[in-house]
């Protein structure tokens, strides 16, 4: 039930996002006097279709993983001479890239539309103050200390520790130096501290706050197990949901942060758990598997566990509310979408540098079981990772690739510059070279979504 579950949310994120993309072609193309002929979400035979009064025929077909709207042209056939004006071959070149780059820009328009939505909602988040810092780390030696509040990270305004995210894996792979601007939880002016940075999460495998050396401020959390992954290090020790953590190698446990520093301190260590199940006392024994920070070329424990819910005080010095007006909301959502297309720009030109690994790729299995996770935890964190999708499918098809959007606007800017289209040989092989690439592309991405399975 859960797989068809995961499946669904899956598809729920894919449709709409791909039936979204295709009306942007098919909005414009109509617009500009273009006849439409097929309008298709999916590929392959057809699961239903129908011939509307305009003539185009609206099909669901088989394979759902894109779609695609074929225009009335004369290079893919004979038309007839009172319908050439509709053909999409004898537009101007300005109308012919209007109509292919409404696809990508209707679903950036989309994600701005999805995080509007999501900012009206306000709430309350965490400031982004330090809670730890750990001994001997960059962070450490700059001169961090628990309390402090991020301002800033390399000159970027944060508010909250999401923002604080984005600012960090944007300097993904680098080697340089980070500056943290901060607030000391002692008050006075601002204070920026210097994080050396060398190949920073070059395969984006650790935490990036653990990765430097501070870990962000929560609350404190009771010791209580809550979900454990099936065939996980905890699942195997014999840990249940609900189990309280007493002590760990006969050390006392008060919260649940000290149960996770112990299972990060500990990779392939068996260590001494005694645990209080329904009034009885328990011991077991724990063996975090061994995670490691290709980064920092050190390895941390991990068990695969979460802590349970439970209800907790946030002092009002962590605590900020947000409850941004329709206006104030739509300024959010187009820098936020701005910052995750920068984001996505700069983290492909990092990939083909080889200063972030290939193993990054995700295909459409990944895609799915986060849609499923995201659709799991509620409708909010649903449409924030369809607003995700829907700026990277954007990005994906501007690219400069023959077979995709960004590589048919290649094709008719150089129309523009030279006053005439490419030669047809030279489209043909542009094209095949396309294909191999984009398909090289996915099936890197596939593996790498096996690879996570298992």
């Amino acid at each position: 039930m859960q797989f068809f579950q995961i499946v669904l949310a899956g598809l729920l994120v894919l449709g709409p996002l791909i039936a979204i993309h295709e009306y942007g072609h098919f909005w414009m193309a109509r617009r500009l006097g273009v006849r439409v002929l097929t309008f298709s979400i999916g590929f392959g035979p057809a699961l239903w279709s129908r011939t509307g009064r305009d003539g185009t025929e609206y099909r669901l077909a088989v394979v759902p993983l894109g779609g695609y709207v074929r225009l009335l042209d004369e290079r893919e056939g004979e038309v007839p001479e009172a319908l050439q004006p509709l053909a999409f071959n004898r537009k101007p070149v300005s109308a012919r890239m209007a109509i292919v780059a409404a696809g990508p820009l209707i679903n950036l328009l989309f994600a701005v539309l999805l995080y509007w939505v999501l900012f009206l909602q306000g709430g309350e988040s965490l400031r982004p103050v330090v809670g730890r810092v750990l001994p001997t780390t960059v962070a450490a030696s700059a001169g961090m200390l628990p309390g402090d509040e991020l301002v800033a990270v390399d000159g970027r305004e944060v508010h909250n520790w999401e923002a604080v995210s984005y600012a960090l894996i944007d300097r993904v792979g680098e080697t340089g130096e980070l500056r943290l601007t901060v607030r000391p939880e002692a008050g006075g002016a601002l204070v920026e501290r210097r994080l050396p940075l060398n190949q920073y999460l070059a395969d984006s495998a650790g935490d990036p706050f653990r990765s430097l050396g501070f870990l962000p401020w929560t609350p404190a959390m009771p010791a209580v197990i809550g979900e454990v992954e099936p065939d996980s290090a905890a699942d195997k020790s014999g840990l249940a949901s609900g189990d309280r953590v007493l002590d760990i190698d006969g050390q006392p446990v008060r919260q649940w942060s000290e149960v996770v520093e112990a299972i990060v301190a500990s990779p392939d260590r068996a260590m001494t758990w005694q645990i209080l199940r329904q009034r009885e006392y328990i011991t077991l024994t724990v063996t975090p598997v061994p995670v490691t920070d290709t980064v920092t070329d050190t390895s941390y424990g991990r068990i695969g566990v979460s802590v349970a819910e439970a209800p907790f005080d946030i002092p009002a010095r962590y605590r900020q509310v947000l409850a941004p007006g329709p206006l104030e909301a739509g300024v959010m959502a187009f820098d936020k979408t701005w910052q995750i297309m920068s984001l996505s720009v700069t983290s492909l030109g990092k990939m083909l540098v080889g200063l972030i690994g290939l193993d990054n790729l995700s295909g459409p299995i990944t895609i799915v079981k986060v849609a499923g996770q995201s659709a799991s935890v509620g409708w909010e964190s649903f449409f924030g990772f369809m607003a995700l999708l829907s700026v990277s499918l954007g990005i994906l098809n501007l690219l400069p690739i023959p077979v995709l959007d960004g590589g048919h606007l290649l094709y008719y800017a150089i129309e523009a510059i030279w006053r005439r289209p490419l030669p047809e040989s030279v489209q043909l092989l542009g094209l095949r070279v396309g294909v191999v690439l984009m398909g090289s592309i996915m099936l890197l991405a596939v593996l790498n979504d096996i690879r996570r399975l298992f």
